[in-house]
């Protein structure tokens, strides 16, 4: 069926209708209240200088870290682990420094074929948190991937013996008074 003139007068009227019934006037013997007057701004405030952001340095632990992440990014694993390994701030820091370091060292052994030293960083982090772990990426890296599921099982294992048995020292003999 094809929309005729009637048709379309009859959409446009009932359109015009819909739209001209939200424009309503009240009655004459309503009052209108007018809207609440909206509170008066408060008095502006004094310009004052702009405050510089507080740039607080890195701690010298922080510094150390990053700067071993650094030489690792270069590719200067010696550097990152010599940086790492011999700073007492690090090793004085809280855990998570001291994990981000001993990930970078392990990662830094490995990428130069010290399996050994890698696993061995890998698991001092996993006695420092049990629930050390790598990041999704860095799960499936091909040097180091299979080194650290190494160092869990190694560290697992070492947690799962029973302590060995305290020995207590012999008596002495009784020493008779000549």
């Amino acid at each position: 069926m094809k929309p005729t003139v009637r048709h379309l007068s009859l959409i446009v009227s009932i359109g015009s209708a819909l739209l001209l019934s939200a424009c309503v006037v009240p009655p004459q013997n309503q009052q209108v209240t007018p809207a609440a007057p909206k509170p008066a701004a408060a008095a502006p405030v004094a310009a004052s200088a702009p405050v510089a952001p507080v740039v607080v340095p890195p701690s010298p632990a922080q510094a150390a870290l990053t700067e071993g992440m650094e030489l690792y990014d270069k590719g200067d694993f010696n550097g990152a682990i010599k940086k790492l390994s011999g700073s007492a701030d690090i090793w004085n820091a809280d855990k998570s420094l001291q994990l981000s370091a001993l990930k970078t060292m392990a990662f830094s052994y490995c990428v130069s074929s010290r399996q050994t030293l890698c696993r061995q960083q890998f698991e001092k982090a996993l006695k420092l948190d049990p629930n050390f772990d790598l990041e999704p990426g860095e799960k499936q890296h091909p040097l180091w991937a299979p080194v650290f599921e190494q160092a869990k099982k190694r560290v697992a294992a070492a947690a799962s013996k029973p302590a060995p048995p305290v020995r207590k020292p012999a008596p002495k003999p009784a020493t008779t008074g000549q």
